[in-house]
């Protein structure tokens, strides 16, 4: 990537909430520019995740309490989330010196839209996994990219780089996962735009497809999954297309029907272009078939990008993965599996029990909630989801939802979550603190169980997992 402009690292970038996973590759990307870069996190404030904030300040940036202290001349700009109450001690202190306010969102799409070859991934479930796939294959292709992800990239973490879900190159590609939830995928202005999935999420599906819809305009070339009904439906608003699917044998990346061998921890397939008819064997190590689908189409964004099918296909045998997606924490003595998973929604808490399903053993699912608001959006559809995926011999356990404080409405709960999954036919508990919803896992696991952690939004999920780990012994 070019030198950024005078405009972006010629004055001081404050980031509220810095230890987030939007915000921190982020001002990692600035800082790999030369911005000056201060922050404030509340989770620092906590003392939780104490050795990211103290690398974070390894890296020379300085960090403040959230009281607006760090908030000191006109000249800085803050970033801050839309969802960042002006009640916030930074946003009212910013306002008082004057400073320029802008979202995490805006600051992205700018830095997103300066590349010659800028490659979004959009969708509802798959975004992290597969930026991280593009990122790696543009990496081994010898492009140099720049990458912003909401999550750690195995492959690019280093002594120096613990927390790398961020990677800044020299080139002209930057791959980046954009974002429905909050509106800001209509910022973009994609070279390449990656559609993966349309589903229920934090929004109504009318506003989801003409958001998306506008997304593919956006671009100058779209790659669609044609195994995804409302994706396909979108592809006339695309100016060129390269579809790829599993199923689906028109699509022009796709696999050879067949081929498929998978495993607990890794799959292989032949891919085929059905541009020449060509074949590419793949091997993945990664599990589930939702995983086999962001490899086509991390391979599809690769292609419409100028990567060749053969080049991409090789890199993905190296993809590590990326941290809590999947993420085998360990096996016990005993032969107990914990693994740590980011699933929060429908479609992503599905893929990742339909996968341990795939495999014998019972399956313990801990769900956390990644707040109030969401587990009212969707908590039928959550509930359904467990109920639905996990079999009558499976646990589900939940504990309260994220609450990191705020004036959000906490009348409704876990609680009611547990009677829809028990109404419809699961087995579920709910246990209002964490820590002893771990005790309980502990207790009931037996030889041959899966116990599987998800949630989003709290970096402390990978502890607890852990933990639980070690008290199996």
């Amino acid at each position: 990537m070019t030198d950024a402009p005078s405009a972006l690292t010629a004055h001081p970038w404050f980031f509220c909430g810095i230890g987030g996973s939007g915000m921190l590759p982020l001002a990692m990307i600035l800082k790999g520019q030369g911005a000056a870069i201060a922050g404030s996190d509340r989770s620092r404030d906590q003392g939780r995740t104490p050795e990211k904030f103290a690398w974070l300040e390894a890296q020379g940036i300085e960090l403040f309490p959230q009281d607006g202290s760090g908030i000191t001349s006109a000249d800085q700009t803050l970033v801050a989330s839309a969802a960042v109450e002006d009640t916030v001690p930074e946003v009212i202190r910013a306002k008082e010196l004057g400073c320029l306010r802008t979202s995490r969102a805006e600051l992205l799409s700018a830095l997103f839209n300066r590349s010659a070859c800028g490659i979004a991934v959009g969708g509802t479930s798959g975004k992290s996994t597969v930026t991280g796939m593009l990122g790696w294959i543009m990496h081994q292709a010898g492009r140099d990219p720049t990458i912003m992800n909401g999550a750690v990239m195995k492959n690019f973490v280093a002594p120096g780089t613990p927390f790398a879900s961020a990677r800044v190159g020299a080139g002209d590609v930057f791959v980046s996962e954009v974002d429905e939830s909050d509106g800001s995928i209509a910022l973009y202005r994609p070279r390449v735009a990656v559609l993966l999935n349309v589903s229920l999420d934090h929004k109504g599906m009318d506003e989801l497809r003409a958001l998306f819809g506008g997304f593919l305009a956006a671009s100058a070339i779209a790659a669609i999954n044609a195994d995804d009904a409302e994706a396909l439906a979108l592809l006339p608003h695309a100016p060129q297309v390269l579809t790829f699917a599993i199923e689906q044998d028109k699509a022009q990346i796709g696999i050879v029907p067949g081929s498929i061998a998978d495993g607990p921890v890794r799959q292989a397939a032949l891919v085929v272009d059905r541009h020449d008819g060509s074949t590419h064997p793949l091997r993945l190590e990664l599990p589930g078939r939702h995983n086999l689908s962001n490899a086509l189409a991390a391979i599809a964004g690769a292609v419409a990008a100028g990567v060749g099918v053969s080049d991409a296909v090789a890199a993905l045998a190296s993809f590590r993965g990326l941290a809590r997606r999947f993420d085998i924490i360990g096996t016990s003595p005993s032969g107990i599996t914990v693994i740590d998973d980011f699933g929060h929604n429908p479609e992503k808490c599905a893929a990742t029990l339909r996968t341990l399903k795939s495999q014998p053993g019972r399956v313990i699912a801990f769900f956390q909630p990644h707040g109030y608001g969401p587990l009212r959006q969707m908590g039928h559809e959550l509930a359904t989801t467990f109920a639905r995926e996990l079999g009558p011999d499976d646990v589900t356990v939940l504990c309260d939802p994220v609450y990191f404080g705020g004036t959000v409405d906490r009348s409704e709960g876990s609680e009611r979550i547990t009677h829809l999954i028990e109404q419809a036919g699961g087995t579920a508990h709910y246990i209002p603190a964490r820590e002893a919803c771990g005790e309980y896992i502990a207790a009931i696991a037996r030889p041959g169980d899966r116990i599987v952690v998800m949630g989003a939004r709290d970096d402390t999920l990978t502890g607890f997992a852990r933990g639980i780990l070690a008290e199996l012994g």
